[in-house]
């Protein structure tokens, strides 16, 4: 089974520029006036999943809370430490999450949407 989380952002480019800078995500591909949106497929390659963002000229009306989380567990030591690193040169917020399991078992942060994400070292969460 392939996996699309697909969300609608008035913020296509930073958020492009955040999971490619912070998560180390690759564009895998992208569209541009196709009925009136542009978007971006980004996520690992040789994944079987993927995230997809779309813009248009509409807000978006999406509802969420402190309970919506992505959560992303690097397979290796040196990923997970990649991504703390990124976060911290990037200057991104490290918040504390709703879920007492996740602050236990991960690190909490927003993308420029202010969607929750957490990055979790598998080894901790075992």
């Amino acid at each position: 089974m392939i996996f699309r989380y697909a969300r609608h952002t008035q913020n296509l480019e930073k958020l492009i520029g955040f999971y490619t800078k912070v998560l180390d995500f690759k564009v895998l591909g992208d569209f541009k006036e196709h009925n009136g949106y542009a978007g971006v497929f980004l996520g690992k390659e040789n994944e079987n999943w993927h995230l997809e963002f779309t813009q248009d000229g509409n807000l978006p009306k999406s509802k969420f809370d402190d309970d919506d989380i992505l959560v992303f567990y690097p397979e290796t030591l040196e990923e997970f430490q990649k991504i703390v690193a990124n976060l911290e040169y990037y200057k991104v917020p490290i918040l504390e999450p709703k879920n007492p399991y996740w602050k236990e078992n991960g690190i909490c942060f927003e993308d420029c949407d202010h969607y929750k994400i957490i990055v979790s070292d598998l080894r901790i969460t075992k």
